[in-house]
């Protein structure tokens, strides 16, 4: 009974929208409520609220969704494989599947198109390596998701993804940040542990979904949610009670999904693409790289034979930007019934964002440096134009040699151990509290335009090329205040763990970012699958 009064209230309201829509196509008799577009809102979906408000409140109505057709705001799968291509396979992999993509399109991408773009992009991949679905593509599905669709699908307890993708695409987003109980999605053949490039058969749709809801479950509600231009398999169709299609016009009415509503915070993201690749921004990467790998290797000459006096201008003029604060440093005293040994060096404490971190700084205070690092390519030592000493990670030998060092010159150092693309702050190692009380620390911000200087996953002797090979990249650092002498260890008695701390919140304070406990391990275990030791 209760299911027949949610069919009539749905048919009511979908003939009354039909009554006040004048010129309208006549709807596929499947097509149970559509959405009136003139009274769209963010937090309200019409043909939700007229169904009765205990289905989904109780949570016991089961939503299936087309991930594709009615959560993201673009339907277009190519900037997704060409991910894939560039991230996994490489650039003439990604270079292949851009000049195909016009016969692509030809064919239509839902069924030979799609094919060939798995082909393309998996074909020789070894799954075991495979990480872009998890570590590259979140973020990109997060940046297309409309807020409507999102708020659509959260309200339901129990909720099916379905996509057109394969499954080790999406997998990765609709667990993590959808929450889905359930997957539809077609699997890759694997042989010898590669891809070959081909998808298995799909499942039938009936069979599926009485294993996700369980046969006592499959008679209550079922509500599919897809797309007009992306629909559900027929085969879902006839376990679906109600049915809504969103159409490009509401589509087109969507928000972004602000950040502040993701479900998790996105804090670690790789891959080297620092735009989502559709057609056009990929043409003009292809351009751009020629050009691009000159303009990189003038940048590095200007670097290395150039002081900084004369190559900060000329490298601005390239594209490469970079400004400067420096705050009124409060004097240091010591105080009289302390003694010391010998006149140490000031640190200087910087968070990270890029290998030119150091560079920056040293620049910014206009006096050279040395840079103590946990992990930098051997390539990137070579090439640094200031001093460079690797840390070993033994504490007690790495507190004595910063110790040393830190009596020859001023020091620079980055206690997160990694970078750290968006706006956070990794918790900061307490080893640098311990050295000196003279502790200045420095704020650090980084953008670039096309390519991430950065990567877990990937070949960190390609850092340096990808930052210059971006047509524009801009840097601005701040140099705080030196440290208050009651937050030092020597003269505060503070411990190096709470100086560790005040010197993170200051310098997130300074930039807006958010403070975090997440290491260098925590990064590397989700994005690489490895604990980082380089």
């Amino acid at each position: 009974m209760a299911t027949e009064l949610v069919n009539l209230k749905a048919l009511f309201f979908r003939f009354r929208a039909l009554v006040t829509r004048r010129g309208s196509q006549f709807s596929p008799p499947w097509k149970l409520s559509t959405a009136n577009t003139s009274r769209l809102k963010h937090q309200s979906w019409p043909f939700l609220d007229q169904i009765s408000g205990e289905v989904v409140v109780a949570h016991q109505a089961a939503l299936v969704f087309h991930l594709e057709g009615a959560v993201m705001k673009s339907c277009s799968l190519f900037p997704y494989f060409m991910l894939v291509a560039f991230e996994a396979g490489g650039l003439l992999r990604a270079l292949v599947l851009f000049l195909l993509y016009p016969f692509v399109r030809l064919v239509g991408e839902d069924q030979l198109g799609l094919k060939i773009m798995v082909f393309i992009c998996f074909f020789g991949i070894r799954k075991r390596t495979f990480r872009v679905g998890r570590a590259v593509l979140p973020k990109f599905f997060l940046e297309d998701v409309g807020m409507e669709g999102f708020d659509m699908v959260m309200k339901f307890g129990r909720r099916v993804g379905v996509t057109d993708l394969p499954r080790v695409m999406a997998e990765g987003f609709l667990v993590d940040y959808l929450g889905v109980d359930a997957i539809v999605g077609r699997e890759l053949k694997i042989v010898c542990g590669f891809f070959v490039g081909l998808m298995e058969k799909k499942r039938a749709g009936n069979i599926f979904l009485d294993e996700i809801l369980g046969e006592e479950k499959v008679d209550s509600t079922v509500i599919g949610l897809s797309s007009i231009k992306k629909s559900l398999d027929q085969q879902f169709l006839s376990h679906c009670k109600v049915l809504h299609l969103v159409s490009e016009s509401e589509k087109r009415n969507w928000q972004v999904l602000p950040r502040k509503k993701y479900p998790k915070p996105l804090i670690f993201h790789d891959g080297r693409l620092a735009f989502k690749p559709d057609f056009l921004s990929t043409l003009v990467m292809l351009l751009w790289l020629p050009f691009g790998f000159f303009l990189f290797i003038v940048r590095l000459i200007v670097f290395l034979s150039l002081p900084h006096k004369l190559s900060t201008p000329i490298i601005s003029f390239t594209g490469v930007t970079a400004t400067d604060r420096i705050s009124r440093e409060k004097s240091f005293v010591t105080p009289n019934n302390i003694s010391t040994k010998k006149s140490k060096g000031t640190l200087y404490v910087c968070n990270h964002r890029t290998l030119l971190d150091p560079i920056y700084v040293s620049v910014g205070v206009k006096k050279p440096l040395i840079a103590v690092t946990y992990s930098l390519s051997r390539i990137s030592e070579l090439i640094s134009p200031i001093k460079t000493v690797r840390l070993t990670r033994n504490r007690e030998k790495d507190l004595e040699m910063m110790d040393k060092l830190l009596s020859q010159r001023d020091l620079v150092v980055c206690p997160e151990g990694t970078t750290c693309r968006e706006p956070y702050l990794l918790r900061f190692s307490p080893l640098f509290a311990e050295l000196t009380d003279k502790i200045v620390p420095v704020a650090v911000d980084y953008r670039v335009s096309m390519f991430y200087g950065t990567t877990a996953g990937g070949y960190k002797f390609m850092d340096p090329v990808f930052l210059l090979l971006n047509p524009i990249t801009s840097c601005s650092v701040e140099v705080l205040e030196k440290l208050p002498e009651e937050y030092t260890c020597g003269i505060g008695g503070k411990s190096k763990f709470e100086v560790a701390n005040y010197v993170q919140s200051k310098i997130a304070k300074d930039l807006g970012f958010e403070c975090t406990n997440l290491t260098r391990k925590d990064k590397y275990i989700i994005l690489a699958g490895n604990e980082g030791k380089v």
